[in-house]
């Protein structure tokens, strides 16, 4: 597309609205790539917010764009698509062009999470430093209020924006899956931005215009705001006295505040000075913008009402959505292991002051950024979500998470990323800064593990995951040494008389050395914990009687679900060795898709297998971790199962006589959801207007049974007087046209009123519609013809063996009877 002398600058945008639905994407990436080269920014300032609402869809789910997350390596537009918004590709070449010219660009504060929108709607200066000093009145009034943003602010956010906003588009609900194009993106602006060895690239425009300078320093709050935001930081201000007058000072503690921080990394005096700082912005901007988007839906006052599982929902994440947090996650722990260590140095301010800004940022981004956002966004998946396999996501995102280890690669050991034990003297302080998350999420694991069925062996992995993350060497004596310092007397700052946390028997000494390493431990983890539970928490310990006897009952379903799986395996090995051809040859009874509940009615042998592996396996670990002795195991498990071994397939759930019927208890539930019990269900009504099973062809069950109804309508009288005989003619008749005997029916739990259903005297025609029926049928008639029998003949025949089989059917229940 050539560059022609514009009068307008829409003239650009028109034509481009007008020519892109009528290419292909590969097509459009060709198109723009010109006109980014060819046009200056004052032309390309028009197109952008379109450009970047059609690529990836508008705010309101109305518009698809280019459906990046169903966009696949093995379609044709993929590699295009991927070089077009990579990040050192043409788009984001735009986005520094526009940068470098300073336009703003407005996103409506609806859109926004729902705690940074509360906050700027009650004039509360939000928690993200991202949207500082950010909110605009636009001329048509203050019920549309928008939110200014930057060109890469402006890309990003809707970038992130992408993955929860719900598309109209077909296959859009479904969702994509981690091979899409956009989580490639996802992890191409991850290692580009966050890198974990270098730095990050500048921008091709941070000359031409003098320099790019910060978001913070451009813009100015608008007058309209400046006494909420006034306001806010008197709040602010009140609310650290109050902190420090609970004896917490964090610059008493040798860590530093986190407006330190704050002024440190945000708002430098003067990055035109330092090229490094001037750069950095754009990898806290995408940090947190991911961070805000993907996972700032919960506040913590939210978080306090969630405890209900009752409560509404004000965010549901997909599968897909906590996939890329496990991306962001997992790429921030390489990050954060990045970091060079530090150079030896009197003062820990000036050591701190010779690292670089990424460096820097490195050190602080989990910790100000993630960490109370994350463990809310995990609190809320754990609590509400659903009890099926889908669940994996969502675990394997908070197992990333509390195994920082795995992803701090050893060069000088030769080790790949991944290989890294949990080292106490590296990894004691994480486990401190993070303790709830290792312990109060793991207590809600445990009341999920209990509901699962653990008999099928995808939950069965699940909990053997687990298990095997919290056995690892270290990490149970960090968690419990954590759990210690926090449990320590109030603080006393170590400047006052001395004071040891360790006695010299358990290592320690009455060293100031000591006394400073134990005090800021103690504070690490104080301030962690109130900080999300607040100073009035009663935490309960992961090592202590309440949380031990949760495990015990687990272990205790554990055992009971390996009993269960061995007690299947066994019976279809059995059911497998007693088939034969002639009961091939039989029907198949009406719940013949219906398996033992918990398991499908094709569970392989080896997924049994499996699941007994990982059962067995998540015993050991969790008698590891809680330290349960082999005697101690064998008396539970013998405990959980003896009970179940004598009659266990004809008793019942537990459970109580209501209004309605028999009502499930809590322990019926758990012998329903792990296999142990079952009713007997069966179905009630008119065998006739049974539900289409897989077997049968839905077109011809429909037909023949127009066919019996019109030949039962006819044929009433007669075939009823056949059936109330009572020599062998009526017997004979009873087998081929009237229902199963409604005594079997009496052994199920149902309300006694379908007891004294009679029996159905009628034609029934429903059997010749299963697919087993028609193979046989094929096969006899070419094996007829394969004998030289016409048709007729080898109708005649099937004819006769049908009337053999019910003839000695009869016989021999007439038999039975008489004995």
């Amino acid at each position: 597309m050539a560059a022609p002398s514009l009068h307008h600058p829409g003239f650009l945008l028109a034509n481009l609205k007008v020519d892109s639905p009528n290419k292909t994407l590969a097509q459009r990436c060709q198109d723009l790539i010109k006109i980014i080269d060819d046009y200056h920014a004052k032309e390309l300032h028009a197109i952008f917010s379109w450009l970047v609402e059609s690529v990836f869809g508008s705010l309101d789910g109305v518009l698809g764009g280019w459906n990046l997350r169903l966009l696949h390596s093995r379609c044709g537009d993929f590699a295009p698509i991927v070089d077009f918004l990579k990040p050192s590709g043409p788009m984001m070449k735009l986005v520094y062009k526009l940068q470098a010219e300073e336009y703003k660009y407005e996103v409506p504060v609806n859109y926004l999470p729902a705690p940074v929108k509360t906050s700027i709607q009650e004039g509360v200066l939000p928690d993200c430093p991202l949207f500082h000093n950010r909110p605009h009145f636009p001329m048509s009034g203050i019920l549309t209020l928008n939110m200014a943003l930057n060109p890469f602010e402006f890309f990003i956010f809707y970038f992130a924006s992408c993955l929860i906003t719900p598309k109209n588009s077909p296959g859009s609900q479904h969702g994509g899956t981690t091979d899409s194009a956009y989580f490639v993106l996802a992890d191409m602006y991850l290692k580009y931005f966050l890198p974990t060895e270098g730095s990050v690239p500048p921008s091709p425009f941070s000359d031409s215009k003098g320099s790019v300078s910060t978001p913070a320093q451009r813009h100015v709050a608008p007058d309209c705001l400046t006494a909420c935001m006034r306001q806010a930081r008197g709040v602010k201000c009140s609310l650290q006295r109050v902190h420090r007058s609970a004896n917490i000072s964090l610059a008493g503690h040798g860590l530093p505040s986190p407006s330190l921080l704050k002024h440190h990394i945000f708002l430098q005096p003067s990055v035109n000075a330092d090229p490094a700082a001037q750069e950095i912005w754009r990898s806290e901007t995408l940090l947190q913008m991911l961070v805000e988007v993907w996972l700032h839906h919960y506040s913590l006052k939210m978080y306090q009402k969630l405890q209900s599982p009752q409560v509404k929902e004000p965010f549901s994440p997909s599968e897909e959505h906590v996939l890329a947090v496990r991306l962001l996650v997992k790429h921030l722990h390489a990050f954060s292991n990045s970091l060079k260590p530090e150079q030896p140095s009197a003062s820990p301010t000036h050591s701190h002051a010779q690292a670089g800004p990424l460096e820097e940022f490195k050190r602080v981004a989990l910790q100000r950024f993630v960490q109370q956002k994350l463990f809310l966004f995990l609190q809320h998946c754990f609590g509400h979500w659903p009890l099926d396999a889908s669940f994996r996501a969502v675990l394997e995102t908070w197992l990333s998470f509390i195994q920082p280890w795995r992803y701090a690669g050893d060069k000088r050991a030769h080790l790949p990323a991944g290989s890294g034990r949990c080292d106490p003297d590296k990894w004691e302080s994480f486990v401190q800064e993070n303790l709830l998350v290792y312990t109060k999420l793991f207590q809600v694991f445990l009341n999920r593990a209990v509901r699962m069925d653990l008999v099928n062996a995808k939950n069965a992995l699940m909990l053997f995951r687990v298990a095997k993350v919290f056995c690892q060497p270290d990490l149970a004596d960090m968690i419990h040494k954590a759990e210690q310092l926090f449990l320590e007397p109030e603080l006393v700052p170590h400047h006052r008389q001395p004071r040891g946390y360790l006695t010299p028997g358990q290592g320690g000494g009455f060293l100031s050395s000591r006394q400073r390493i134990t005090t800021d431990a103690v504070f690490r983890v104080k301030s962690h914990v109130y900080a999300l539970e607040g100073q009035d928490c009663q935490y309960k310990q992961m090592f202590g009687p309440e949380l031990r006897a949760a495990v015990v009952r687990l272990i205790q379903v554990v055992a009971q679900a390996r009993h269960t799986a061995k007690r299947i395996s066994d019976r279809s090995c059995q059911a497998a060795a007693s088939k034969s051809l002639l009961s091939w040859l039989t029907a198949p009874s009406s719940d013949s898709s219906v398996g033992l509940c918990g398991v499908e009615a094709d569970e392989s042998n080896e997924c049994l297998r499996k699941t007994h592996e990982f059962l067995d396996r998540a015993l050991e670990n969790l008698c590891t971790v809680f330290k349960l002795n082999q005697g101690q195991l064998t008396q539970l498990t013998a405990n959980s199962t003896s009970s179940e071994d004598d009659g266990q397939s004809e008793r019942l759930p537990d459970c109580v006589v209501g209004e309605r019927g028999l009502v499930l208890t809590d322990l019926g539930r758990m012998q329903i959801i792990n296999g142990l019990r079952r009713f007997d269900i069966q179905f009630q009504g008119d065998p006739e207007l049974q539900p289409i099973r897989s077997y049968e062809n839905a077109l011809l069950v429909r037909f023949l049974y127009w066919m019996s109804s019109l030949l039962n309508a006819q044929f009433e009288g007669p075939l009823t007087e056949l059936c109330s005989r009572t020599d062998f003619a009526g017997h004979l008749c009873q087998h081929y046209l009237t229902s199963p005997d409604p005594a079997v029916l009496a052994r199920t739990p149902a309300s006694p009123r379908f007891w004294d259903t009679k029996r159905r005297v009628g034609v029934s025609l429903r059997p010749l519609a299963s697919y087993r029926t028609i193979l046989l049928l094929a096969f006899a008639y070419a094996a007829g013809a394969f004998l030289s029998f016409g048709p007729v003949s080898s109708t005649l025949l099937i004819l006769a063996a049908v009337f053999l089989h019910g003839v000695a059917v009869t016989l021999w229940a007439g038999k039975w009877k008489r004995h």
